[in-house]
C-alpha cells in the first residue's frame, strides 16, 4: 500500500472513531446518562485481571486534564458530552511533518470537493473553497463562507475582505503564507447569506479534522459566524473579542475573536478594536509588533 493510501486509510479510520465515540455520547444522553467517570488510563504491562481488580470508580469531578461529562442548565447530555470531547478536552496527537500534513490535507481537499451533503450549496458552488497557507501554521485565520470571488478562485479571502485581512497579517509583521486560512463552509451560500445549522453542521467533520491535521496554537476567528460555530456559544462578538477562549471539544489552540473585515469596509472605525484584538493575539503569541 502507497504512503498516500495509508494516509487516507488512517484518516478515514481517525474520522470514524470520532463519529462512533460522538453517536455513543448522544445515546448516553438520550439514555439520561448525565455523567461519566474519569477513570485513569491503565499502566502499560499490567494484565487484564489486575486492572479489574484494581480498579474502582473515580468521583465524578472537571478538570483541565480530565473529569466527568456534566450538564450545564439548558443543554442536554449530548450536547454537553460532545462539548467536553469524552474527558474534557481535545485529544492531543503527535504534529505531523509539514510533508504529512501537506499530503493530509490535499486528501481531505478532495474529499471535499467530492461533497454534496448541502444540496443547494453543491448545486450551485462553481467549486469548494478548502484552505490555504502554511499546512504547520501557529496561527489560522477562520471566516464563515466563501464569497463570489473565492467561490470563482477556489481560495479564501481574495476579494476585498480578503486583500485587508492580508493588509491586517502584514501589519502583524507576517505573511499570508506563514497563517492558514480557512473558512467555517467550504461552499458558497447563495447570495452570501450566513450559512444556516444544518450547512454547519454538515461541514463540521470536514473543519475539525482540517484544525486536527494543522493544530494551530491559535485560531483567530473573523465574525461573529465562525467564533459561535467554533465556540458553541451565541455570545455577540463584541463580548467574545478582547480575549483568549478555549474550545476544548474541538481543538487544544488558544482563540481569538474579532470583527470580520467584510464588516470594516462598511464600519471604518472599527479597524481600531481589530487593532488592538490584534496587537494582544500578538503579545500572546510572542511577536513584537514595531511601534505605529
Amino acid at each position: 500500500m502507497s504512503d498516500s493510501a495509508e494516509l487516507h486509510t488512517s484518516e478515514l479510520h481517525r474520522a470514524e472513531l470520532h463519529r462512533t465515540a460522538i453517536a455513543a455520547l448522544e445515546a448516553l444522553g438520550l439514555a439520561g446518562v448525565t455523567h461519566l467517570p474519569a477513570v485513569d488510563p491503565p499502566a502499560l504491562g499490567k494484565s487484564t485481571s489486575s486492572q479489574q481488580t484494581s480498579s474502582r470508580p473515580a468521583a465524578a469531578k472537571t478538570s483541565k486534564t480530565g473529569g466527568s461529562v456534566s450538564v450545564e442548565a439548558g443543554k442536554s447530555p449530548a450536547t454537553a458530552a460532545k462539548e467536553q470531547s469524552l474527558l474534557g478536552t481535545a485529544v492531543n496527537v503527535p504534529k505531523l511533518s509539514l510533508a504529512e500534513a501537506t499530503q493530509a490535507l490535499k486528501i481531505l481537499a478532495d474529499e471535499v470537493s467530492a461533497c454534496t451533503a448541502c444540496e443547494e450549496l453543491a448545486s450551485t458552488r462553481t467549486q469548494t473553497v478548502f484552505g490555504v497557507g502554511n499546512p504547520q501554521a501557529r496561527l489560522c485565520f477562520m471566516g464563515e463562507a466563501p464569497g463570489a470571488d473565492e467561490d470563482r478562485q477556489g481560495e479564501p479571502f481574495v476579494g476585498r475582505a480578503g486583500q485587508l485581512l492580508t493588509k491586517i497579517i502584514e501589519a502583524c509583521t507576517l505573511r499570508r503564507e506563514d497563517v492558514y486560512i480557512l473558512n467555517t463552509l467550504k461552499c458558497r451560500p447563495p447570495g452570501n447569506r450566513n450559512p444556516s445549522e444544518q450547512e454547519a453542521a454538515n461541514c463540521r467533520t470536514f473543519l475539525d479534522r482540517q484544525l486536527e491535521i494543522i493544530q494551530p496554537e491559535y485560531i483567530c476567528c473573523l465574525g461573529a459566524v465562525a467564533a459561535q460555530n467554533l465556540l458553541g456559544t451565541t455570545q455577540s462578538i463584541g463580548r467574545l473579542r478582547g480575549k483568549l477562549h478555549s474550545a476544548p471539544h474541538v481543538t487544544s489552540a488558544q482563540v481569538m475573536c474579532t470583527y470580520h473585515p467584510a464588516y470594516l469596509l462598511r464600519n471604518p472605525a472599527a479597524k481600531r478594536d481589530v487593532w488592538n484584538d490584534m496587537q494582544f493575539l500578538m503579545a500572546e503569541m510572542g511577536i513584537e509588533l514595531p511601534h505605529r
